[in-house]
């Protein structure tokens, strides 16, 4: 077993399952061979079992278990919750090795490498910044006590999100809409403003067969009519009568939610951006010129430019003739 490629299986199988496993961690494990060959692998998917991904592979595995080693891109938890420890899972199935590749940071779960070993259990900690990041949006909530929250923008290249008369659709391409359908399965909720609702009359449901369907979070204190989409049933939607963005941390700590995705538009994007609450920003830069019209970006309290605020180094795709930029933003 080579740890790099098993790495890069995890971290497929994390990808795989973001929106699938809040408020827990999307974690993923896979069970080796004394002679490097993969016996299984699992993933941790509240829409199927609550088993975690440790559980998942090692059932797959059975008798194949004994004597093997897993590999896992969390500490495997040391805590009772809805299921019981995944270190007792693995002692119980004989497994002789556990290699983990980020430390559980939640004091109620952690201790599991502790535990595993004091049970004979051969323990190694590699870490990994790419599962890290596959995981990143629970690690953040862990450490802030907040969601990650993604704030997607689709713009023209001089940042115009609509032409002077109001129209803008469609700005991006296809396949720029077709890779937020993406995004949307991936977070655990959509945020938008009562603007955005009454405007555009949106679902906010992935339009990808089978994915999950992200809670629905509407901020503002205007009315959104009952035959509007929002009020299909179809999934959780809360209605948040506020503007105040306390507030929508409050709401949101009662909420399973580790990735919130904000679809909303430059005021309350703005807004909270200003409060230091969006985490990276995804813009979908369209090859189109405007001129004038609405920017995405209002007043966000700069006035000078040492004031500014930084930007990570974009990481860069093409989506059909459009580019996708992510940036996360560095906190001051």
């Amino acid at each position: 077993m080579n740890i790099d490629d098993a790495y890069a299986h995890l971290a497929t199988l994390s990808a795989a399952n973001l929106g699938k496993s809040a408020p827990n961690p999307n974690v993923s494990a896979a069970i080796y061979g004394v002679d490097g060959s993969l016996i299984s692998d699992g993933a941790h998917n509240r829409l199927i079992s609550p088993d975690h991904a440790e559980v998942v592979a090692i059932e797959k595995a059975g008798s194949a278990a004994r004597g093997a080693t897993i590999v896992v891109s969390l500490e495997p938890c040391n805590h009772t919750g809805n299921t019981g420890p995944c270190v007792d899972a693995i002692i119980d199935a004989g497994i002789a090795k556990v290699i983990y590749a980020v430390a559980d940071p939640n004091p109620v779960a952690a201790g599991g490498a502790n535990r595993l070993r004091d049970a004979g259990v051969e323990v190694e900690y590699i870490p990994s910044r790419e599962l890290e990041a596959a995981q990143g949006a629970w690690l953040h909530r862990i450490a802030t006590g907040r969601p990650y929250f993604i704030w997607k923008v689709a713009a023209t290249l001089d940042g115009r999100i609509a032409a002077s008369d109001g129209t803008s659709q469609w700005i991006s391409s296809t396949q720029s809409r077709d890779d937020v359908q993406i995004l949307r399965a991936q977070s655990d909720a959509i945020l938008i403003g009562t603007g955005t609702a009454l405007a555009d009359n949106p679902t906010l449901r992935p339009r990808i067969e089978g994915a999950p369907t992200p809670i629905r979070i509407v901020m503002g204190t205007r009315d959104v009519p009952a035959d509007f989409n929002l009020h299909d049933g179809k999934s959780q939607t809360v209605f948040l009568k506020s503007h105040s963005t306390d507030e929508l941390l409050k709401a949101l700590d009662y909420l399973p939610v580790n990735q919130v995705l904000v679809e909303a538009g430059p005021e309350l994007g703005s807004a909270l951006f200003k409060a230091g609450i969006i985490d990276e920003i995804v813009l979908y830069q369209a090859p189109i010129l405007l001129g004038s019209g609405k920017s995405w970006l209002e007043d966000i309290g700069v006035t000078t430019i040492k004031d500014a605020y930084s930007l990570s180094a974009p990481s860069v795709t093409a989506c059909g003739p459009d580019y996708k930029f992510r940036y996360r933003v560095e906190k001051r």
